[in-house]
């Protein structure tokens, strides 16, 4: 991330307000059983981790729709990916 590779303290702070106080946020720990409900993902989907643990995320928050912009996140049972060009064309 750019702010820490410049060490810019300042934005760092932006950044992580953003990130852990935005309405709407959740954050989900990286435990055991969220760490097994990403290797199941990446077991039923082939998702690479980064993906799977988005997706992963989305299903242990309960979020019944994974909005995206990337056309390579797979379909996974339980959450419905909805790709957000499709409705940019529309």
């Amino acid at each position: 991330m750019i702010p820490f590779r410049f060490a810019n303290a300042a934005l760092i702070d932006r950044y992580e307000t953003l990130l852990t106080k935005s309405r709407g946020l959740r954050i989900i720990d990286l435990d055991r059983d969220f760490l097994r409900a990403v290797a199941q993902v990446r077991a039923s989907s082939r998702a690479k981790t980064p993906d799977a643990m988005q997706l992963a995320a989305a299903m242990t928050a309960g979020c019944p729709v994974f909005l995206t912009n990337d056309d390579r996140i797979p379909d996974v049972s339980g959450l419905r990916v909805l790709q957000l060009a499709a409705y940019l064309k529309a």
